[in-house]
């Protein structure tokens, strides 16, 4: 009767790497000081040594030390419509509605990220020539994610049952045996529910190592690499799928499974049926060639009946409770190269990130869904990223910074070759400003312009998706000692609203099942950071 696929991928939410700040698998938040002011690819701090690594060559020279600790709080929210050309002027037009749905035919759905502590730090020593360099920083990902209430990707399946049951109690109600009483699947308040659970989570932890070199009092340059590892985490689970039947809500699995004797009967009856008539189509066939052909007819209605609910028994392992738990892993290595120019009161710095190639192969210990089978290794590169940033000291109080980040998105290898359908890389635009209202107290803030090439948003879909945003952060330090400094700030992201149509086919009982769809993207981002510089 139905060939309906109830999709896990939604679990897959985290896996897209949508991220705090950045390309669309980068995280740029490394550091309490870019949390208050984005443009820090000029910059000659202690953070540089993720933002310009370069430039770090020109700090006093002795031991420095950056520990920052981030709080980030994330929600994503996707309204998503169907309609179904074929059911129009029946309840079943707009099936959204039938399990809290607007007027519309479209329902919200909602999930929280959180990840109240992010831990990241900077360390170098800074030579006469040379300095000696590391970091450690959630470059990816980072945090959990929980829809409590699932997703359009998978509902839209499950919200066609109720038409399906209603064609198919209409048709079985066409034969003169159940004439008037079909297969007793109808109601006249057809709705819908299901319960499901996704929870998944996303780290790409990166270390990196490096070593830059002071050419001369003006330029310098730096090179290392960063080792990246990936561990992913995703639980769920689809249960109780329930139709109204009868104007009570049966949990679909059960009610097959209590009606099978039932529905045995029935079809042998049928089956029956279908053999009287094929062989009174043999016996009027010289007789009488029309009623002949009129029994024949007959019988392979019958026939295709108790066929038919031997399909409708087998709907039972469909729409069965489902479970997921896997565990993803893998690792990569990206090289890292950079450049500084000093003179006087300016500062231009800039690095190139190598492409990260990642092969993230599943550890999987229960999938009901057959998607996340055990030992298969899925693509998820990081992209390349280009940087360029200057500052300018105003006045010996007063320092203006801005600059430009270029993420390689379309070069860098995704599940399903996805990144193909993105129109351009992403751009980023930031500046920011310094200001030390006195010698022990700093005061700073920033903004950041980030621009996806979404194209037509074949590239997203409600378990992946990012969408254009501005952030503004504010901050600042106060210097506790003369080796020590305490760092604060908080940012946030506006993010873009992002309308997708689109066309999607189901296939059930026995039919191509049209529908056109909507989902509309939005996302949610606060920041909140703390942290201590330390020379010595």
């Amino acid at each position: 009767m139905c060939k309906i696929r109830l999709y896990f991928v939604a679990l897959a939410i985290l896996f897209s790497g949508e991220s705090f700040a950045g390309g669309i698998l980068t995280n740029t938040n490394t550091s309490v000081a870019f949390n208050r002011n984005f443009a820090r690819d000029g910059v000659i701090a202690i953070d540089g040594v993720y933002s310009n690594p370069a430039g770090v060559s020109f700090m006093p020279q002795g031991w420095h030390l950056s520990f920052t600790n981030q709080s980030v709080k994330q929600t994503r929210t996707i309204k998503s419509g169907m309609t179904v050309p074929a059911f129009e002027g029946t309840p079943f037009y707009q099936p959204f509605k039938l399990n809290g749905g607007d007027e519309s035919g479209v329902k919200t759905f909602e999930g929280v990220a959180t990840a109240p502590i992010l831990p990241s730090f900077q360390l170098a020593h800074v030579g006469e020539l040379w300095t000696l360099q590391a970091s450690f920083a959630m470059v990816g990902g980072g945090g959990k994610c929980t829809f409590n209430h699932g997703l359009g990707s998978f509902e839209r399946t499950i919200s066609l049952l109720p038409a399906i049951i209603s064609q198919v109690n209409a048709k079985y109600a066409q034969f003169p045996e159940l004439a008037g009483v079909g297969l007793g699947l109808g109601t006249t308040t057809p709705g819908y529910s299901v319960e499901s659970y996704i929870h998944g989570q996303q780290y790409v932890f990166g270390l990196q190592l490096g070593t830059s070199y002071k050419i001369s009092d003006h330029w310098s340059v730096y090179g290392g690499f960063r080792f990246n590892y990936v561990y992913n985490k995703y639980e769920g689970n689809i249960r109780n799928i329930s139709v109204n039947i009868a104007g009570e809500n049966q949990n679909l699995a059960q009610y097959v499974t209590d009606a099978l004797p039932q529905l045995s009967q029935v079809g042998a009856m049928l089956q029956g049926k279908a053999q009287e008539y094929s062989e009174a189509a043999k016996q009027l066939q010289d007789i009488d060639p029309a009623k002949a052909a009129a029994a024949a007819a007959a019988a392979a209605q019958y026939a295709e009946g108790a066929q038919g609910l031997e399909t409708v028994a087998a709907m039972h392992g469909l729409v069965a409770d489902k479970n997921l738990d896997c565990t993803q892993r893998g690792w990569a290595i990206c090289p890292i190269i950079g450049a500084d120019f000093r003179y006087g009161k300016l500062n231009i710095g800039a690095r190139i990130e190598f492409t990260t190639h990642f092969n993230i192969e599943n550890d999987t210990k229960v999938d009901d869904t057959g998607l996340f089978a055990d030992g298969v290794n899925t693509p998820g590169d990081m992209p390349g990223i280009a940087t360029i940033g200057a500052q300018y000291e105003v006045l010996p109080q007063l320092r203006v910074m801005a600059g430009a980040h270029y993420f390689f998105d379309k070069n860098a290898h995704m599940a399903d070759d996805k990144q193909k359908h993105l129109s351009h890389n992403t751009w980023e635009w930031n500046a920011g400003v310094e200001y030390d209202l006195n010698d022990k107290i700093m005061l700073s803030c920033g903004g950041q312009k980030t621009n996806y090439g979404l194209g037509d948003g074949t590239f997203l879909n409600d378990m992946s998706f990012v969408t254009s945003s501005y952030s503004l952060g504010v901050g600042g330090s106060i210097k506790i000692t003369e080796k020590m400094k305490f760092n604060i700030a908080y940012f946030q992201t506006f993010y873009d609203k992002f309308d997708k149509s689109y066309s999607q086919t189901f296939d059930a009982a026995g039919q191509s099942i049209a529908a056109d769809c909507t989902d509309q993207f939005t996302r949610t981002n606060k920041v909140f950071a703390i942290g201590v510089d330390v020379d010595f």
